[in-house]
């Protein structure tokens, strides 16, 4: 860009004067690089060194290491290196498939069908897609903060099961260090609520929760806290005597596991009021961020 002004009018002809000007201006020209190289390393005092593009050796970048390189620090993702199994109850394919969900597997202390279908609202809303659609925002609320998750089974998976068994083996074999089942109930009009199944105390055959009961119970209590935070969902009105929390010896899905692991029983289908929620897009998110909430408590600390 140009600039009209007195002190940058063309000088006269008179080689005597021009001599001297192009001295001085070749004399100021090193100087002055070597001052501005100074000014970069050196960042501006008081300023933002960021602003040559260079950071001050001895103050690291806000929210990088050690300012050497830009990885996101661990604060940014919390739950890096970390496991969770999601385990969407039943299967969209299991009605298709009765004589094969119907073969009995080995629970640890007695035998239960590999799987069941599942339950469904009033109006056909299936359990299985429930508990499909909600796994998916579980596990992209997680990853956000760095967890690795699997499912059991996903919708471009098998057409039917996995059985219990083959469930609590998926948890087994990834070492999750969280593991969690997601259902809703199908219990009688006006039961209605949230519960949270714990493993019991099962030494048997193939299973042996011992190790896991603790975990368990302490992973269960903090998924029911943040799930009725975030949907304010009561506790069940029919079971768990207002706790939220039971705990069951049936469930192949928990007898076999290793690893801390629970289920949530979301609400009753065949209730209205749970009804309408479980159905809603919206209230399904919120089931979602309460359970990782609780998900995300229980990783911190363990």
């Amino acid at each position: 860009m140009s600039y009209a002004g007195p002190e940058f009018e063309p000088p006269t002809p008179r080689r005597s004067r021009r001599r001297p000007l192009t001295v001085t201006l070749a004399a100021l020209v090193p100087v002055a690089l070597l001052g501005w190289a100074a000014y970069a390393h050196l960042g501006r005092p008081g300023g933002d060194a960021h602003a040559t593009g260079t950071a001050s050796p001895s103050v690291p970048a806000p929210g990088f290491g050690d300012g050497k390189d830009a990885s996101p620090s661990a604060s940014a993702l919390p739950l890096k290196g970390k496991v969770v199994v999601i385990d969407p109850g039943h299967n969209p394919g299991n009605f298709r498939h009765t004589a094969e969900i119907a073969r009995q597997v080995n629970v640890g202390n007695g035998h239960k069908e590999c799987d069941t279908t599942g339950t469904e609202t009033n109006a056909g809303y299936p359990e299985a897609k429930f508990t499909l659609d909600v796994s998916h925002r579980v596990r992209a609320l997680l990853e956000k903060q760095g967890a690795t998750v699997k499912f059991t089974h996903d919708e471009d998976g098998p057409a039917w099961g996995p059985c219990v068994d083959e469930r609590a083996g998926i948890g087994n074999r990834a070492h999750a260090d969280a593991a969690l089942s997601i259902h809703a109930d199908g219990s009688a009009p006006g039961n209605r609520g949230f519960h949270v199944i714990l493993p019991g105390t099962v030494h048997a055959g193939g299973a042996d929760t011992r190790p896991i009961t603790g975990p368990s119970r302490d992973l269960g209590k903090r998924v029911a806290a943040g799930y009725r935070h975030a949907t304010g969902e009561p506790f069940s009105n029919y079971l768990g005597d207002g706790t939220g929390l039971v705990t069951r010896t049936d469930l192949g899905g928990l007898n076999l596991s290793t690893v801390p692991k629970v289920f949530i029983e979301c609400g009753n289908m065949r209730d209205a009021t749970d009804a309408a929620e479980l159905t809603s897009a919206s209230w399904r998110q919120k089931a979602a961020q309460g359970i990782s909430e609780g998900i995300v408590s229980f990783l911190r600390e363990s």
